[in-house]
């Protein structure tokens, strides 16, 4: 049971976590041309937005499945593993609390400049920051999950010797 576990833990980490990481990774550099684009970078950012929302719902499972083979090993009080799930819950909440809030905030700005009915600037320097700002969040979203890879394979205390 506990390998089932743990190949399902892996699997969900390497297809769910990953494409979230390389479509909000995306999202700021198409956000950007946004301002006075024909509209075909709008539709980029909210089909890398629909990939972030809707892999961040099956996401959930990661964490399930992984305090499911954690309990299973008998290390859910190991401070790797403890470590691990704050991490995640960190990098879970600015996923939910910052990054796909911030991505609908630049899709409704585009569609309304491109409608006609924006209130911007106009020289796109609102696009440009909240692009930024999201760059940085996305950055930190994925330093974290690579910190928490690097914790499941290193394991201190793991009897592996890996």
């Amino acid at each position: 049971m506990t390998k089932l576990l743990l190949s399902i833990h892996v699997l969900a980490s390497i297809l769910v976590v990953g494409p979230i990481a390389v479509a909000a990774s995306m999202f700021p550099r198409y956000a950007r041309r946004t301002a006075g684009d024909d509209g075909h970078s709008v539709g980029a950012t909210v089909l890398l937005h629909r990939i972030c929302s809707g892999y961040a719902i099956v996401g959930v499972a990661v964490p399930v499945f992984g305090i499911a083979t954690g309990a299973q090993l008998g290390v859910l009080t190991d401070a790797w593993l403890l470590t691990s799930i704050v991490l995640t819950t960190i990098a879970a909440a600015i996923l939910a609390l910052a990054i796909l809030p911030g991505q609908e905030r630049m899709i409704e700005s585009a569609e309304a400049a491109a409608d006609g009915t924006g209130t911007g600037t106009g020289d796109g320097a609102d696009t440009k920051r909240a692009a930024a700002r999201l760059a940085g969040l996305t950055g930190v979203f994925n330093l974290l999950w690579a910190v928490v890879v690097v914790l499941m394979i290193v394991r201190p205390g793991s009897t592996t010797g890996a």
